[in-house]
C-alpha cells in the first residue's frame, strides 16, 4: 500500500500515537520501540537547524527531512507543512514533493505568515475561504498523479486561541467541505474541549456517526497534539481513542529529553574535563550499530 493507506488502516483500526521524529536516527528508534507511525515536526526541523519555528526554512529542507526519515524508519510519517510555503499553487507543489518524499501526510495550518507555535499568543488566521482554496489545491494536487493515493490532507485550525472554541469548530466544518481528510485543532485547553469538539465533527461515542456542522457524508479523521508546555493538558492515548481522535502526535518530546540530556552532559564535561562519567548515560557503540542496523566487517543493506 501507499504510504498514506497504511495511515488509513492503522487509523481505522485505533487511535494511533506518533511521537516527533527530528532525524532519520530517531525515526529508527521510533520503529524500533514498535511505534507504527511517525511524526515530522516544523517546530523541531527549525530548531535543528538553528532557527525559531517562524516559517523560515524552505520546502526542499522539509521534503529532506521527510525523505531521511521515511526511508530509515519504514513507517509512514506525517509531515507538518506550515503554511503551505506559499499560496495555492504553491500548496499543491507542497502536497506532491511531500508524497515524493515518502510521506503519508501532511497538515496545514490557518494561520497568517509569518505562523507562531500554536501555543504562543499574539496569532492571527487567514479568512476562511483563503484556507479553503489551499486545502482545495492540496485535495488536487492529491487526485493529480498515481502514487498519491491515500495521502491524508489534515487542515489545522488555530482558531481557539484567537476567536473561541465555537470558532474552532465552524472553520473545521468548513475545512472539511472543502476536502479536508482530516481536522487538527490546535491549542485545545481541556479534554472538555476535545470532547466537544470530537462530538460536532461526528465523532466520539456521542456523536451521530455523521460530520454534524461539516454536512460530510463520513465524519473527518481527528489529529490530537501532545507537546509539552503549552496550553494543553497531557491526556493519555487511550483518552483520545476513547473521544473519538485518530492520531495524536509528540511533535517536540523526544528532542526535548535529547536536548537536556546534551546540555547536562556538556555541564559535566566542562566542570570535570572528561566524559568518563558520563558512560552510564550514552547508547553504546554496539546499541548504536544495532539501531542503523549494522554489523562490522559485513555490507550494509538500505532498510527495506
Amino acid at each position: 500500500m501507499t504510504p498514506g493507506n497504511r495511515l488509513r488502516a492503522l487509523m481505522n483500526k485505533g487511535c494511533v500515537a506518533a511521537p516527533g521524529a527530528f532525524n532519520a536516527l530517531a525515526g529508527r528508534a521510533i520503529a524500533r520501540a514498535g511505534f507504527q507511525a511517525c511524526y515530522i515536526s516544523g517546530a523541531a526541523t527549525s530548531v535543528c537547524a538553528g532557527v525559531p519555528d517562524v516559517g523560515l526554512l524552505t520546502l526542499e529542507h522539509f521534503a529532506r527531512v521527510i525523505r531521511e526519515v521515511a526511508d530509515a524508519s519504514g513507517l509512514p510519517v506525517v509531515a507538518d507543512a506550515d503554511t503551505g510555503f506559499g499560496e495555492a499553487e504553491m500548496v499543491r507543489r507542497t502536497m506532491i514533493e511531500y508524497a515524493r518524499a515518502g510521506a503519508a501526510g501532511l497538515h496545514l495550518e490557518d494561520q497568517k505568515f509569518p505562523k507562531r507555535c500554536g501555543h504562543l499568543d499574539g496569532k492571527e488566521l487567514v479568512p476562511i475561504d483563503h484556507m479553503i482554496e489551499k486545502i482545495q489545491w492540496a485535495v488536487g494536487g492529491v487526485k493529480a498523479a498515481s502514487g498519491n493515493e491515500g495521502f491524508v490532507i489534515c487542515a489545522r485550525t488555530d482558531a481557539r486561541g484567537v476567536d473561541g472554541l465555537e470558532a474552532a469548530i465552524d472553520r473545521a466544518s468548513a475545512y472539511v467541505r472543502a476536502g479536508a481528510d482530516m481536522i487538527f485543532p490546535e491549542g485545545l485547553t481541556s479534554e472538555a474541549e476535545f470532547a466537544k469538539f470530537a462530538e460536532e465533527m461526528g465523532r466520539g461515542p456521542s456523536a451521530a456517526g455523521s460530520s454534524l456542522r461539516a454536512g460530510a457524508s463520513a465524519p473527518p479523521y481527528l489529529l490530537a497534539n501532545m507537546t509539552e508546555f503549552g496550553k494543553t493538558p497531557m491526556i493519555p492515548l487511550p483518552k483520545f481513542e476513547a473521544m473519538g481522535y485518530s492520531l495524536v502526535i509528540y511533535p517536540v518530546t523526544l528532542l526535548r529529553v535529547a536536548m537536556g540530556a546534551v546540555t547536562r552532559a556538556l555541564e559535566m564535561l566542562k566542570k570535570d574535563g572528561t566524559a568518563a562519567g558520563l558512560l552510564d548515560q550514552m547508547q553504546s557503540r554496539q546499541e548504536l550499530y544495532d539501531l542503523v542496523g549494522y554489523k562490522s566487517g559485513t555490507p550494509w543493506e538500505w532498510p527495506g
